[in-house]
């Protein structure tokens, strides 16, 4: 498998990075999880604007799914004349509702079902293309789930946003990499089922038995440093901070 960082700011968009977006590769096939605030025109850095295979939405908060709306058009409206084939696309229940109201809020001769095959997600697992698929709910405060990949033997956790849960435990149970947000400071900030600080992802990451340890969604206001300092005190493994444009070997 091959991640790609297209976005990895919390919140809203950075001055260097566009809001949640990741673009996992295996065996020709194209898996985005999330496409946040400014996604869209950061993946076409690294592939062709139809290119993609399934996208795999963590939940309906702007800074992970609002892109979808712009991804809309260009299916929709080709440049070329043609009409895309309707992508799948895996998201919590109302997804397309959530979506089509963010798009217009009167009635549209345009479905978004014309370009994207909606699949609600609920815990479980599943096959999407040649990956092995596991969701689980995880602690925020909307429908949000977690994803771990599993493919030629090798495994991918997302935890999308999530506050300290057993699911997030159990999803990133032995992963080769974790992708973990890392949004709040510890010491700082202590809302419950909202989000994760570093220490609590090193934490999560160490108990998981994971073999790398990657931070993202770290808001714009939060120091990434800091948190990866935390993170380390606790997690014996190798740690960074996720970079947009970066590609990672899993």
């Amino acid at each position: 498998m091959k991640l790609t960082v297209v976005g990895c700011s919390g919140s809203f968009p950075s001055a260097e990075s566009a809001c949640s977006s990741y673009l996992v590769e295996a065996d020709g096939f194209r898996l985005l999880l999330d496409m946040g605030n400014g996604a869209l025109g950061e993946l076409q850095r690294h592939i062709g604007l139809y290119d993609l295979d399934a996208i795999f939405l963590s939940h309906l908060h702007a800074d992970h799914c609002i892109d979808m709306c712009g991804y809309f058009v260009a299916r929709y409206y080709r440049h070329d004349g043609g009409r895309c084939d309707a992508i799948p696309v895996y998201g919590p229940e109302g997804t397309e509702q959530r979506l089509t109201t963010a798009y217009a809020d009167t009635p549209s001769p345009s479905s978004m079902s014309e370009v994207f095959d909606f699949h609600t997600l609920k815990p479980g697992s599943f096959e999407i293309g040649p990956f092995s698929v596991r969701t689980e709910r995880v602690a925020h405060p909307v429908e949000a789930y977690g994803i771990r990949l599993e493919h030629g033997g090798r495994t991918l956790t997302y935890s999308g946003d999530t506050g300290v849960c057993e699911a997030l435990h159990e999803l990133a149970d032995g992963a080769d990499l974790f992708l973990c947000e890392a949004s709040f400071t510890h010491g700082k900030e202590t809302v419950p089922d909202l989000h994760l600080n570093g220490r609590e992802a090193g934490a999560h990451a160490e108990r998981a038995g994971a073999g790398r340890l990657l931070l993202t969604h770290v808001p714009p206001w939060t120091d990434g440093e800091r948190n990866l300092a935390d993170a380390r005190a606790v997690y014996g493994g190798p740690a960074e901070l996720a970079a947009t444009g970066v590609t990672y070997t899993v």
